[in-house]
């Protein structure tokens, strides 16, 4: 069955395998053999310590499939904010998304600012996990490919395009209503 136009919870894992944090729900938008999308408003997200919070703004998320990253798309007031994770690529299992973080992060503000983030918690995780060398070169190799991608606003950064799946977001959520 596909799981397009299904909601599906994403769940989030470290190096260890341990649950890191779980959105309650994602609606599926495309799944392919490159990537899956999906869309949340509001989404209700658990940290691995028992936190709960609720997102503030709509969101759009690009799980690769074969790349070692995933993007959420932020709708904000003033244009879309692209949060970039570092992260093993993604598998759908059963009716929930799942990935390995890694820490290190890229974000590209809508007036095009882009920030590495995070690299004191990747190199923390990176001793405490032990990562291999062949691993820490494809998450670094990986971030390069990000931040060169954000420079030339190439998919996944594509405002038009996640604008694009926001309205195909709402069509669908209307339908339920």
């Amino acid at each position: 069955m596909s799981p397009i136009g299904r909601w599906y919870s994403i769940r989030c894992y470290k190096h260890n395998g341990t649950l890191h944090r779980v959105w309650d729900r994602g609606l599926v938008l495309e799944n392919n053999s490159d990537y899956i999308v999906t869309a949340t408003k509001k989404a209700k997200v658990v940290e691995a310590n028992g936190r709960r919070w609720f997102t503030k703004e709509p969101a759009v998320t690009i799980f690769s499939k074969k790349e070692w990253w995933n993007v959420i798309c932020m709708l904000k007031k003033e244009g879309i904010c692209y949060y970039c994770n570092i992260a093993s690529p993604s598998i759908i299992d059963k009716d929930t998304i799942k990935y390995i973080d890694y820490d290190l992060d890229a974000k590209l503000f809508s007036n095009d600012e882009i920030r590495v983030l995070d690299e004191k918690e990747y190199q923390y995780h990176k001793n405490n996990f032990s990562y291999c060398d062949k691993l820490d070169a494809v998450l670094k190799n990986q971030t390069q490919v990000i931040i060169e991608k954000m420079k030339k606003r190439v998919f996944p950064f594509e405002d038009d395009l996640i604008n694009k799946y926001f309205e195909q977001y709402l069509k669908n959520t209307k339908k339920e209503s």
